[in-house]
C-alpha cells in the first residue's frame, strides 16, 4: 500500500508543474499581447503617414493646377550647348540657312545625282535667294579641285524646252536667276536632246553671281544635295 506520505509528494509535484505551466502560459499570452499591440500601432502609424502624403499630394495638386502655363519655368539649354550636343546636320553635311548641304565629290549623270541625293534623304539643291546663292558659289570655289569642274543643281528644263522647273516642282523666279552671260543656249553638239539640266560654275572673278550654265542631263558633273536640318 502507497503510504499517506507518498501520496502527499505526488500530488505537490502535480500542483507544481501546473503552477509553472499557468506561469508559462501566462507569459505567453502578455508577449503575443504586447506584440500584437506594437504591430497595431505600427500599422496605425502607417496610416498615417500614408494618409498624410496623400494630403500632401492633393494640396501639390492643386498649386499646379492654378498656376498659370507661361508662368511654369521650364528648362532650357543654351543653343550652342544643343547644337554640340544633337548636331543639325549629319557627318559630311554643311549646315546653313536652316538646311543641310552635301557637296558630291564623285562625277554622275543629272539623274544618277539626283537619285544620289535621294538615297540621303535629301534632293539636288534649290536655291531660293540671292544670300543661298551667294553661300553656294562660295563653297563650290573652295570644293573644286579643278578649273572647269560643275556641279549640278535642282534645275531642269527636260518636260519642257525653256521652262526651267525646281526639283520641288516649284517654277523658276525671272527675278531670281543667276545665268552666266549667253546662258542658257541650249546647244546641241555634244547631245541632240540639247542641254537640259542646270550646273553651276564658278569662275575666278565671276560678276553678280552668274555662275548657271546649261548642260546636257547625260554628262558626268558633281553635285550639291540639300535637306532640311534636323529639329
Amino acid at each position: 500500500m502507497v503510504s499517506a506520505s507518498n501520496r502527499r509528494s505526488g500530488v505537490t509535484s502535480e500542483r507544481v508543474a501546473l503552477l509553472v505551466l499557468s506561469v508559462l502560459l501566462a507569459a505567453a499570452v502578455t508577449a503575443l499581447g504586447v506584440t500584437l499591440y506594437e504591430n497595431t500601432q505600427t500599422i496605425k502609424n502607417f496610416q498615417k503617414s500614408l494618409q498624410n502624403l496623400q494630403d500632401e499630394a492633393k494640396n501639390l495638386t492643386g498649386n499646379l493646377s492654378g498656376t498659370e502655363p507661361w508662368k511654369v519655368e521650364q528648362p532650357t539649354k543654351p543653343p550652342s550647348v544643343r547644337n554640340k550636343t544633337c548636331p543639325s546636320c549629319e557627318d559630311g553635311w554643311e549646315p546653313h540657312g536652316g538646311k543641310c548641304y552635301f557637296f558630291s565629290s564623285v562625277t554622275l549623270t543629272w539623274d544618277q545625282s539626283r537619285k544620289q541625293c535621294k538615297s540621303m534623304r535629301g534632293d539636288l539643291v534649290v536655291i531660293n535667294s540671292r544670300e543661298e546663292q551667294r553661300f553656294l558659289v562660295s563653297r563650290v570655289s573652295e570644293k573644286k579641285e579643278k578649273p572647269y569642274e560643275m556641279f549640278w543643281i535642282g534645275l531642269t528644263d527636260s518636260k519642257k524646252e525653256g521652262e526651267w522647273i525646281w526639283v520641288d516642282d516649284t517654277r523658276l523666279n525671272a527675278s531670281l536667276t543667276f545665268w552666266h552671260e549667253g546662258e542658257p543656249n541650249n546647244w546641241k553638239r555634244p547631245d541632240r536632246d540639247g542641254e537640259n539640266c542646270v550646273t553651276m560654275w564658278e569662275k575666278d572673278g565671276v560678276k553678280n553671281l552668274k555662275t548657271w550654265f546649261d548642260q546636257s542631263c547625260k554628262s558626268s558633273q558633281k553635285s550639291i544635295c540639300e535637306k532640311l536640318e534636323k529639329a
